[in-house]
């Protein structure tokens, strides 16, 4: 059976203080679901990952998540979060390729199987993003721009 997943990217958004509000109100709101069979993931910034873990608990329906990793293992890479950092933090899932990174940072396919070859090496979860940006999405486009990777 296929499992199910539901994951927001909350993006580069919320205080420290709204981040354990809307984490506390999620983690609830799986609680009081008891019909559901999907998994949560609340990939937050990067420097909210140990404070919302710990709000979330050991509740086997929800997790954290990353936004990103970095292809490199370690060194002078100023800002970056290794994949084995994560792992040493228990955090299972890593989002990889989203069209924001490809747009913004220039992320290439290329670049995007050094991250994932990093994250698996670490026996974390990808969670690959192969969308597109929105005004490739209305100009019907999405399709071809996903197959060309």
């Amino acid at each position: 059976m296929r499992k199910k997943i539901v994951a927001g990217n909350w993006k580069m958004n919320k205080t420290l203080e709204e981040a354990n509000v809307l984490a506390s109100e999620v983690k609830a709101m799986v609680e009081d679901e008891t019909k559901g069979n999907a998994i949560v993931i609340l990939c937050t910034p990067a420097l909210y990952l140990l404070q919302i873990k710990n709000i979330l608990g050991n509740n086997p329906r929800i997790y954290v998540g990353a936004q990103n990793c970095s292809e490199h293992e370690s060194g002078a890479y100023t800002g970056e979060i290794s994949a084995g950092m994560l792992k040493s933090i228990n955090v299972p899932y890593v989002i990889l390729g989203h069209s924001e990174r490809r747009q913004y940072f220039g992320e290439s396919g290329q670049l995007l199987a050094k991250k994932l070859d990093a994250v698996l090496k670490h026996g974390l979860t990808p969670i690959f993003c192969c969308g597109e940006p929105l005004d490739v999405r209305e100009k019907n486009e999405h399709e071809s721009l996903v197959k060309a990777g």
